[in-house]
């Protein structure tokens, strides 16, 4: 088993079994020592509508479960589901559809609706954000974002999804502010310990869900600039294209990953059942020759895909693009993904590679 180095770092685990997942990283990142004796434990999902997490857009309530199941475990009793959904969404009926009512009930877990709850004002230099009461009562956050586009912000992950912290009349004020400085300062309003991404599904390029890309991942560490800025690698992005990732790292929220080797992997068991694509996702497939290939390698193909479609450049893809075990050994002049199919004219390394990864190397074949 890998031995978890600076817990300043990512880690990833890949597979289908987050309940599993999420128990061994916390396992080798000994949480339990982090976490004041006594301290009450806010759990933040994303739950922005009520749509069920293989939909793409919503926290799968069985990662929460596994950190529940370690902290009730380490003796931490004193714990807190947190959510307020997106204006016009009832959280309440997102706790009963995305399955958090009946996992409050099962391990006698506090819900909390901040949508319900008053406010109180947190400045941050010359900015005033209003921060709902409950994260005054919190002393240790997790905070367990979705690993998803975004169609204002191009992604969405753990500095975003503090905005379910805040009251619906200041979700508005977030829009007409530009969303990109409000959501930066908010995470230095409101302290993110440790952050839980669920890269199980992702929508490709909407928060409210409907296109989901499996990725079969999820990704841990204590500072939240970090892990966005390594999505963003992941998504096909380079952190200076999400302004707020920027804007928080000069604020002293964290620093920035430059490097997707940054990461580190717990474990390579890569698995290759997929769900069943949309139709968006399956006109982006149409160049991909695949065989054997893992969700995690081809989900990053697909977002690689996508945003060369919205560089209007993904009708000079060349056909077809290589994926998966069963390509390992051969070659030709296809350009291939991946380890197992280094053997083509045209290779992109990693076991997965990033999205940023490929668009790199498809870019520079269509240049």
């Amino acid at each position: 088993m890998t031995c978890l180095g600076s817990i300043e770092q990512i880690y990833v685990s890949y597979g289908q079994d987050p309940i599993a997942m999420i128990r061994e990283l916390l396992s080798e990142m000994e949480l339990k020592g982090m976490i004041p004796a006594g301290a009450r434990i806010g759990l933040k999902p994303n739950l922005v509508v009520a749509r069920p997490a293989h939909e793409g857009a919503t926290t799968d309530p069985r990662l929460v479960e596994g950190v529940i199941q370690y902290l009730q475990e380490a003796g931490f009793y004193n714990l807190a589901i947190l959510e307020g959904s997106w204006v016009g969404d009832s959280t309440e009926r997102a706790f009963r559809v995305c399955g958090y009512a009946e996992l409050a009930k099962k391990y006698d877990v506090e819900l909390v609706d901040l949508q319900q709850d008053t406010a109180h004002v947190r400045k941050v230099e010359e900015l005033e954000l209003e921060v709902c009461d409950e994260l005054n009562r919190v002393d240790y956050l997790i905070n367990f974002p979705v690993l998803k586009g975004h169609c204002q912000t191009k992604i969405t992950c753990a500095l975003k999804n503090l905005k379910g912290c805040i009251p619906n009349r200041e979700k508005r004020r977030f829009h007409t502010l530009g969303l990109h400085k409000p959501i930066a300062y908010l995470n230095k309003a409101i302290k993110t310990h440790l952050v839980v991404v669920d890269g199980l599904f992702g929508d490709l390029d909407f928060e409210e869900g409907g296109n989901p890309v499996q990725m079969d991942r999820v990704i841990v560490g204590t500072d939240p600039v970090l892990v966005d800025s390594y999505v963003a690698l992941l998504l096909g992005y380079q952190p200076e294209e999400i302004p707020y990732i920027g804007l928080a790292e000069k604020l002293g929220v964290g620093r920035i990953c430059r490097d997707s080797s940054e990461a580190v992997v717990l474990n390579t068991q890569h698995t290759v059942s997929r769900i069943k694509p949309t139709r968006q996702v399956e006109n982006l497939a149409r160049v991909i020759q695949e065989d054997q290939a893992c969700s995690a390698c081809y989900g990053s193909l697909l977002h690689a895909l996508a945003r060369l479609e919205e560089k209007g450049l993904f009708g000079l893809v060349p056909v077809p693009i290589v994926i998966g075990q069963g390509f390992r050994g051969k070659g030709g002049e296809q350009v291939g993904i991946g380890s197992c199919a280094r053997g083509f004219t045209a290779h992109v390394p990693g076991c997965p590679p990033t999205a940023k990864d490929i668009l790199d190397l498809l870019s520079d074949y269509l240049a």
